[in-house]
């Protein structure tokens, strides 16, 4: 029986069937506290961890028992794949297990922000029923711009396609035999072009060195004036000092951001009190179906690894 530490919260059904066969520390606020962390890893073979366990070469020196690392979804820029390799350590993550939540995410956030249900509702909670004041556009015939056709990006296309978006698509390593571009009309372009061309703008790019303030205040000023950009990828693809910019100017006409580059923001924060802005908490992916399917996964393959076999899904890089 190993010693499996959880240090953020997974589904119950998922702990229950880790709690079953190993011994289990799990403790929802445990990612935040280093130390405890730390104590409670010295013995550990796996630890299972969602985004906000920082896994670096401090964690992995410390964790010298460490056999397994389950991420309960797809995110890697919290874990030091590379370090955890180097110590024989197996990264896991749950690849495609969210996405469907991810694409329905973006798909209301458009709706939502064409409609303006955000300031609507303020309106008439306060009081008013300016009807005239908050006509939205329809969604059919205008055109998504999906910056990243991964598995999120191609169902978001597949969903666009449906509400008869017209479709434009970024992304130097997808060619024109892909799916989103023979199944889902999608017309691959430049960034640049896909700025200039779009009513709305959705990110779905790992954060790299090459995509760190990818919308920037030069992308922005691209943009058609008016237009919508929802972000559910990594905060830090916005510099977001210049989206706040663009939102006050009406360069942009909303935007919708589940992703933050400081998670919880920290003030001041530079989006505070702008208008047509939608902000979740890092929720797209997170339903709960999704949270049953990666935790799940995480948890298979945290199992499997301590039986001796080989993780089905192990982490790129």
């Amino acid at each position: 029986m190993a010693l499996v530490v959880v240090s953020e919260w997974i589904d119950g059904a998922a702990l229950e069937r880790l709690h079953a066969q190993h011994e289990v520390i799990a403790d929802t606020a445990l990612h935040a506290d280093r130390p405890r962390l730390f104590e409670a890893l010295a013995q550990a073979e796996a630890l299972v961890v969602r985004n906000q366990t920082r896994v670096d070469t401090e964690l992995l020196d410390v964790a010298t028992r460490l056999r397994v690392i389950g991420r309960v979804g797809v995110g890697l820029d919290t874990i030091d794949v590379a370090a955890a390799t180097a110590r024989d350590v197996v990264v896991s993550w749950a690849p495609g297990t969210n996405a469907t939540s991810v694409a329905e995410y973006v798909i209301g956030a458009i709706i939502a922000l064409a409609r303006r249900f955000g300031p609507a509702t303020a309106h008439v909670a306060e009081g008013g029923w300016q009807r005239q004041a908050f006509m939205g556009r329809e969604v059919a015939g205008a055109t998504l711009g999906i910056v990243g056709l991964g598995d999120i990006g191609a169902r978001v296309a597949r969903r666009a396609q449906a509400l008869g978006m017209h479709l434009l698509g970024s992304d130097p390593v997808v060619h024109e035999s892909s799916a989103a571009v023979q199944e889902f009309g999608v017309e691959l372009v430049t960034f640049e072009a896909l700025l200039e061309r779009s009513d709305a703008v959705t990110l779905h790019v790992p954060l790299t060195a090459t995509t760190r303030d990818l919308v920037d205040e030069r992308a922005l000023g691209r943009m058609r004036r008016g237009a919508w950009l929802v972000n559910t990828a990594r905060g830090e693809l916005v510099d977001e000092t210049a989206l706040a910019a663009a939102l006050h100017a009406g360069q942009l006409g909303g935007a919708a951001l589940d992703v933050r580059r400081s998670e919880p923001p920290t003030a001041p924060d530079a989006l505070a009190g702008c208008p047509n802005l939608i902000l979740t908490p890092h929720v797209a992916g997170v339903t709960v179906d999704a949270n049953a399917r990666a935790s799940a996964h995480a948890v298979d393959e945290v199992l499997r690894v301590l039986r001796g076999e080989q993780a089905r899904t192990p982490a790129p890089g």
